[in-house]
């Protein structure tokens, strides 16, 4: 038994020898192989803040997708590049949007080519009647025929993509018009080739944009205006127009561009101009999508008012409307082959991805689900 008791005290002594021998040759943890649960990211080197001027207001559907477009840019640039969003025309008017950008008073911009004539020649020639069913494809084919042609009425500007609203219709908010001669006399609000259609159709035209052109109507200084049907929802037009005729077949569209000024576009690093590039690749049938939902809201809300009045014309006075704006559309081909431009090719190339695209449209049921969806209407 005396034996066994300085046995058992040399075992203990030598096992916690071997356990702290075995610690000491462990490795401690580094700061390196411990990862927190959320590792947060690294800020960006360097940031880049955007003023971005778009004269919609800010419940429109139009700035709702501007403000899903710049929140991709800066999720996807990890806020490098951050903006100052500016819907209302709160910087410039509508019509001084292009020279905003062109001079560096905004970063980006969203305008209408309409509101400044002759500044984008080639381009007008989207807006005139060319049968344009719905404002979706119309959206697809003002994007292609940019990318196919890039006009050079666009080189002071980088742009991102087009949005064309629905064939426009003719508003009116004392008569109703049936025929050509009910339009004699009235004072249309309407811009670029809708004010020549106005014309063409016997009527004087009244340049003004559409967040003026409910005030106007209101107030009795216009008799109503060309404009695409979703104005009446989109801007509360409904509220103060009384008719809507159906005249599709003379019904011009209203194309507009976000743009951003060259030089700032080019400062740039490339992979920032990429992350723009990818996620505007997107939004033309986003737009799309919002153009077509708004023609059918735009209509909806009209029937909730009381005493309104859509008129569909026969076919044969259709006619007598598409003949007497046959010679405006014969003479801007002309100008613009007078410019040195291929207006022919231009037209046909028009023509030609109308016909492609009715065939690949997203439906009004699939636009309106989309929208409902991603926008909250």
């Amino acid at each position: 038994m005396k034996k066994t008791i300085p046995v058992l005290l040399s075992l203990v002594i030598l096992l916690s020898f071997l356990v702290v021998a075995c610690q000491s040759a462990s490795p401690a943890p580094s700061s390196s192989s411990v990862k927190p649960s959320t590792a947060a990211a690294a800020p960006p080197a360097k940031t880049y803040k955007l003023t971005y001027n778009n004269f919609f207001p800010p419940t429109h559907l139009n700035s709702k997708l501007a403000e899903k477009w710049i929140a991709e840019i800066k999720a996807k640039t990890n806020g490098a590049v951050t903006f100052d969003y500016l819907p209302g025309a709160s910087l410039t008017a509508a019509n001084k949007v292009y020279d905003g950008v062109t001079t560096g008073i905004s970063d980006i911009g969203f305008s209408v080519v309409a509101y400044t004539p002759g500044i984008f020649p080639a381009t007008e020639l989207i807006d005139l009647p060319h049968g344009y069913p719905t404002g979706y494809i119309a959206t697809m084919v003002a994007n292609d025929y940019y990318n196919q042609y890039k006009p050079a009425e666009f080189n002071k500007v980088h742009v991102f993509y087009f949005y064309a609203t629905g064939p426009n219709v003719l508003f009116s908010t004392k008569k109703a018009v049936n025929k050509l001669e009910d339009v004699k006399g009235m004072v249309i609000r309407s811009t670029g080739i809708g004010a020549a259609i106005a014309t063409s159709l016997g009527g004087t035209g009244y340049a003004a944009a559409q967040n003026e052109a409910y005030e106007l109507m209101s107030k009795g200084v216009i008799d109503g205006s060309i404009a695409p049907r979703e104005v009446l929802a989109g801007w509360k037009q409904a509220e103060v127009v009384k008719y809507v005729t159906e005249c599709y077949d003379v019904g011009s569209v209203s194309n507009m561009y976000v743009v951003m000024n060259a030089d700032k576009w080019n400062s740039l690093p490339a992979d920032i101009q990429k992350v723009f590039t990818d996620v505007s690749q997107s939004y033309a049938s986003y737009y799309g999508m919002v153009s077509s939902y708004y023609d059918k809201a735009g209509m909806d809300y009209f029937a909730t008012q009381p005493g309104r009045q859509e008129i569909n014309l026969s076919a044969d006075e259709m006619g007598r409307w598409r003949a007497a704006v046959k010679p405006l559309v014969d003479k801007t081909i002309a100008d613009i082959k007078a410019k040195g431009l291929p207006g022919d090719d231009y037209e046909k190339y028009i023509n030609d991805r109308i016909k492609y695209w009715v065939g690949k449209a997203v439906s009004d049921a699939d636009a309106a689900a989309w929208v409902k969806a991603n926008l909250n209407p």
